[in-house]
């Protein structure tokens, strides 16, 4: 694998589109700074909890399209068959330790999202399903977040729905890796659901009123 002028270009412009803190300027631009309310973090589920419904939603379609679109423009436009993982990747890490904040992002698990439908669509629609059903279940997004991550860690390496596996080895590291750091930033997630704390959004239910 070479490293050209072109790719290094591709590789930089993808970090600095990942970077974009779509969630710290929806919130901004509704008066709020979600750095300082909620769980702090400038990803869509913070920017869903304290701002609104409808702007999580626009957060969340932004930061999957920060992912989605440079890797399907790499993946035409590239000179390299290993560029549009590697423009992925990038996008995912932009989000995560973004340039123009300090390097403190989100925690990266809609631009990832936006990266594995470019680059296997029918496993991400699988992983999108766990996600779903953890997340109806518990009414926790961060428990399906990480469910769907640790889906994607395991199945890449197996040749099911697109995937080539262990014959795509450089894939299968790199979205294991993307995978356990979207877990890894979820760690105080994962303290509150073992404490109890942790809140829930409620989507698919409404939260049950407490008896008189």
């Amino acid at each position: 694998m070479s490293v050209t002028t072109e790719a290094l270009l591709w590789l930089v412009g993808a970090y600095l589109v990942g970077g974009i803190p779509f969630g710290y300027l929806i919130g901004r631009l509704r008066g709020v700074d979600v750095r300082t309310v909620g769980s702090k973090n400038i990803g869509a589920t913070n920017v869903f909890r304290t701002v609104g419904k409808k702007w999580g939603f626009i957060a969340f379609f932004l930061d999957v399209m920060k992912g989605l679109l440079p890797t399907l423009a790499a993946k035409v436009w590239g000179s390299a068959d290993w560029l549009p993982l590697a423009v992925g990747v990038m996008c995912v890490v932009g989000h995560m330790l973004t340039p123009y904040m300090k390097f403190k992002g989100g925690k990266g698990v809609a631009t990832a999202f936006g990266m594995l439908i470019g680059l296997t669509p029918a496993l991400v629609g699988v992983a999108f399903l766990v996600f779903v059903l953890a997340f109806a279940a518990s009414n926790y997004i961060s428990l399906g977040s990480c469910m769907a991550a640790a889906f994607l860690a395991v199945a890449v390496w197996f040749p099911i729905l697109g995937t080539r596996g262990y014959a795509d080895l450089p894939q299968c590291i790199l979205v294991t890796v993307i995978a356990l750091f979207v877990i890894w930033k979820h760690r105080s997630n994962i303290k509150r659901l073992a404490s109890g704390s942790e809140n829930k959004i409620y989507i698919f239910s409404k939260p049950k009123q407490p008896q008189a």
